[in-house]
């Protein structure tokens, strides 16, 4: 029970990496504040969740609107009385092609959803943690933009190395309040975010000759790294760029 009397939010919880952490979080005896624009995806998490015992309220709405970010604060702290953690993992990768020819639109689109909603975030939830006695701030980054880079991925690469400078600088602002603010680097794993390589035999072959583990992540493998952040286990952990990624960033052959 590692977070047992703690509340967290996540972010991105309707399925994949988010949805794993809810559940995984939950049997740990955390009170959750789910968060996804999907509500019956979204309501079915809280539902399976509250189902075995667990503690989960649900709000629906884009991490994009610092209005919600605000709201989701407010909803932890009204219902369970305070914010301990946070796994702000919603994130897009847009429409995939070189600079040159992307649109202002898709850079923004992106941009706004992976960095952009992680400044709104932790607006609104890090004096929340300052007032519970300290907590844990976490971002889905990538090991694309980090440690390695596809041709077409320029706004994804940009944003997600963002959420690792971001995170440090939060680290060195709030640490004396005892709030840690650190960045997830997941490899692939077997989300919808990483295309159909349930069907297509030759991704799923390219994505898991990429790791030197030759395989894709299960999305509560990655969960298990997000609740070593949220949990006091990783309590002299800060500023940090934690890659998960199946030995994908050591990985040349």
């Amino acid at each position: 029970m590692q977070l047992r009397d703690k509340t967290v939010i996540i972010a991105g919880a309707s399925s994949g990496i988010g949805a794993a952490a809810a559940h995984l979080f939950a049997k740990e005896g955390a009170s959750l504040v789910l968060a996804a624009r999907r509500e019956e995806e979204l309501k079915r998490v809280a539902d399976q969740i509250t189902e075995r015992g667990g503690k989960a309220t649900y709000k629906v709405g884009d991490v994009c609107d610092e209005d919600f970010a605000k709201a989701l604060v407010e909803r932890a702290e009204n219902t369970y009385g305070g914010l301990h953690a946070a796994f702000n993992n919603a994130g897009a990768i847009g429409e995939l092609g070189p600079v040159p020819d992307m649109t202002s639109d898709n850079w923004n689109m992106v941009v706004q959803t992976n960095l952009t909603s992680a400044f709104y975030a932790a607006k609104h939830q890090i004096p929340a943690m300052t007032r519970a006695g300290g907590g844990s701030i976490i971002f889905t980054s990538s090991f694309v933009g980090y440690t390695a880079a596809f041709p077409g991925w320029g706004a994804y690469a940009a944003s997600k190395a963002g959420l690792v400078g971001l995170a440090q600088v939060l680290a060195t602002e709030h640490g004396a309040q005892g709030v840690r603010a650190n960045a997830l680097l997941p490899g692939g794993t077997k989300t919808a975010m990483a295309g159909d390589w349930e069907t297509n035999a030759d991704l799923k072959s390219f994505l898991e000759s990429l790791h030197a583990l030759k395989r894709m992540a299960e999305p509560d493998e990655i969960a298990q790294a997000a609740l070593f952040l949220a949990s006091d286990q990783s309590s002299f952990v800060t500023g940090s760029a934690m890659i998960v990624d199946g030995g994908n960033s050591v990985n040349k052959v």
